[in-house]
């Protein structure tokens, strides 16, 4: 028993690693389901799937047989969740979902953040629309897709135009249209807009295009070729010779080779390649018989993952968010490939089959994507390779003791201190992080166009943050190695924590870089390096002036590839906040103080602002003008007139 005047004694520290699993194991069940190892911030660790929960699970507590990385993991272990499931093919789409959303530092993560767009032929018109569309499929139509590049959308919509003569105009331009436009005259479209065609003609053109788009080009061009000996015959010379030429434009299109394989209907060609530790999985995109492109991705995972385990982790998570076709080709023997076709035709509502053809045309189309992804990873290497360099010779430049592993750049915008926005942009050893990019709506209040106050306001609230997200993960030990409070790796390869900067760079000379100097002081942060680079006379690029503490202003060479490097950083970052300017600034523009208004939608809005001409005239109209606004009852005007004429006293409605 302590004694009386002995301090109170100190909580144990919370159970972790093998206690935890050991103890969430007392409860779990041996049903299929997703398990997630959390740490003591609650963030996921690590998300997998299982037949057997409680067999699955009890491989982590025989320490002795898992990796280094896995025992790492199992270290950092706090606390565990699950979440059962009917099947462990609905585990797998589970965990293929959870794998995405949460991005657990130990799986093996695909890096895809970008949507892709999908051909669409509008339901909703008398005359369909055909258009590149990107995002939820909210619109009544049929979607053809996914294409891998906005190019390969774009390729596809203009040979439809030739070949289909679909429109490809908005509705709202439709419907204000006096007489055909260019795309007529240069015979990629038919211009229903104004009746050169009939809406059963048109209906015919549709037809077709969704023939085509389908697979039966052969079937659609026997059409067209019976339609032109039809006119022929009937000495309708000229419609022949317009219908040849969509023939001939129909044939461009299918040309079979490897890239476009005629045993090829709707199927994704999906190959991956390992380099060093590093993976890049090349997906071709079939449908209807023709390529829609292709994209190469780079896989996050450890060093010792090989190419079959990372094949089947990317195709669980790449078809979380996208159906399926019937066909997946591959060119590796997946480890769980029964299981990941079941959840895939699970997900797709129709048999998915993935297969690693062995010869034929579908192994030389495998072959293709293979060499694809190659040449892609090796350009990869070879341009992180010489990123390492640029950042090796800014270490040296500036005098730091290692390469940089994370540059933040700053810039402002704004029209005379309206609509004013800092952005800010990242660069490291593979390039630009552009999901490390971040955006600032200046807040004020500033005096209008007073950049120094911009930046500090930019600057505050970004390293405020930071600091907050460092104490919360303290180092221990200051040195290479360095581990936080929870036993993760709180450094980055380059010895600094993660998510901080080893530079700042801005754009401007001496005062801003005292301005900025001044506002790190404030906030404590001593340990980041900050660069200013100016424009030369006459803001020549090449002659740039380097500030930064401790050293005299200098320029480099023109043709130094450091200083290129510093340009063409300071330049993305001069794009990205003209962007966001220009964003923010147009939808200021859009909005008025009519959406001020409670109760005042989009269609009041239009009404008033058709009915009076502009917001300013709403303003202007007396209430019995508004009340005689088409779509405007009495209280609705009595609320717009009381918004603008706050100290006026109405009447009240008899």
């Amino acid at each position: 028993m302590p004694a009386m005047n002995d301090p109170d004694p100190q909580p144990p520290d919370p159970p972790k690693g093998v206690a935890v699993i050991e103890a969430a194991m007392a409860t779990m069940p041996g049903n299929p389901g997703v398990y997630r190892m959390l740490d003591r911030k609650g963030e996921a660790l690590y998300v997998g799937k299982a037949r057997n929960l409680k067999r699955r699970v009890l491989n982590y507590t025989q320490i002795a047989r898992l990796g280094e990385r896995l025992r790492r993991m199992v270290s950092e272990t706090v606390s565990m969740e699950i979440v059962t499931t009917h099947t462990e093919a609905e585990a797998l789409l589970l965990e293929a979902n959870l794998i995405k959303r949460l991005k657990p530092r130990y799986n093996i993560l695909l890096r895809d953040d970008k949507s892709y767009p999908w051909l669409m032929l509008t339901e909703d018109h008398p005359y369909p629309q055909i258009a590149k569309h990107r995002g939820a499929h909210t619109r009544q139509g049929t979607y053809h897709g996914p294409f891998a590049s906005a190019w390969a959308v774009n390729q596809t919509v203009t040979a439809m135009q030739r070949v289909f003569l679909l429109r490809s105009c908005a509705d709202t331009v439709f419907a204000n249209r006096a007489r055909p436009c260019l795309l007529y005259q240069i015979k990629r479209c038919s211009a229903p807009c104004v009746e050169r065609i009939s809406r059963e003609e048109y209906g015919k053109l549709i037809a077709q295009a969704k023939s085509f788009l389908a697979g039966k080009s052969a079937a659609v061009q026997q059409e067209l070729a019976a339609e032109m000996e039809t006119a022929a015959e009937a000495l309708e010379f000229e419609r022949a010779a317009a219908i040849r030429d969509r023939i001939r434009g129909l044939t461009f299109v299918q040309g079979n080779d490897v890239v476009n394989p005629a045993s090829l209907e709707d199927a994704d060609i999906v190959a991956a390649w390992q380099i060093a530790g590093q993976t890049c999985v090349q997906v071709f995109f079939i449908r209807g018989g023709r390529n829609y492109g292709n994209r190469a991705f780079y896989p996050s995972h450890g060093r010792a993952e090989e190419a079959p385990e990372v094949l089947t982790a990317f195709i669980a998570q790449f078809y979380d968010d996208k159906p399926p076709p019937p066909l997946i080709l591959i060119n590796h023997d997946l480890p769980e490939h029964d299981l990941i076709a079941e959840a895939l035709s699970l997900k797709a509502g129709r048999k998915v089959e993935i297969h690693r053809p062995q010869r034929g045309e579908k192994h030389a189309v495998i072959l293709h994507a293979e060499v694809n992804a190659r040449e892609a990873l090796e350009r990869k290497l070879a341009e992180t390779a010489g990123q390492a360099k640029l950042l090796e010779g800014v270490a040296k430049l500036f005098g730091m003791a290692r390469p940089p592993q994370r540059i933040e750049v700053y810039d402002n915008s704004h029209i005379m201190g309206t609509n004013a926005y800092g952005a800010m942009i990242v660069a490291g050893p593979e390039g630009f992080d552009k999901s490390a990019y971040r955006k600032f709506s200046i807040r004020g209040p500033i005096t209008p166009g007073d950049d120094f106050a911009m930046m500090k306001e930019v600057l505050t609230r970004r390293f405020a943050r930071a600091l907050k997200e460092r104490a919360e993960g303290a180092l221990k030990d200051r040195g290479d190695g360095a581990v936080a409070e929870d036993g993760t790796s709180a450094l980055a390869e380059g010895g600094t924590p993660v998510g901080w900067p080893d530079i700042v760079l801005i754009d401007g000379g001496m005062g801003q870089l005292s301005a900025v100097r001044a506002v790190l002081d404030e906030l404590g942060v001593t340990d980041v390096k900050l660069i200013a680079i100016a424009k030369g006379p006459d803001r020549d690029a090449g002659r740039e002036w380097l500030h930064t503490d401790g050293m005299a202003p200098f320029q480099l060479p023109p043709r130094d590839p450091v200083l290129y490097f510093l340009q063409r950083i300071r330049d993305e970052a001069h794009r990205f906040v003209i962007t966001t300017h220009r964003a923010g600034r147009s939808k200021n523009i859009r909005q008025s103080e009519l959406d001020e208004i409670q109760g005042i939608g989009a269609a009041r809005k239009r009404a008033l602002l058709n009915h009076f001409g502009s917001a300013r005239g709403v303003k202007m109209a007396g209430l019995a003008d508004l009340e005689a606004a088409p779509g405007i009852n009495k209280e609705i005007a009595r609320r717009v007139y009381g918004f603008f004429h706050p100290g006026v006293r109405m009447e009240n409605p008899a």
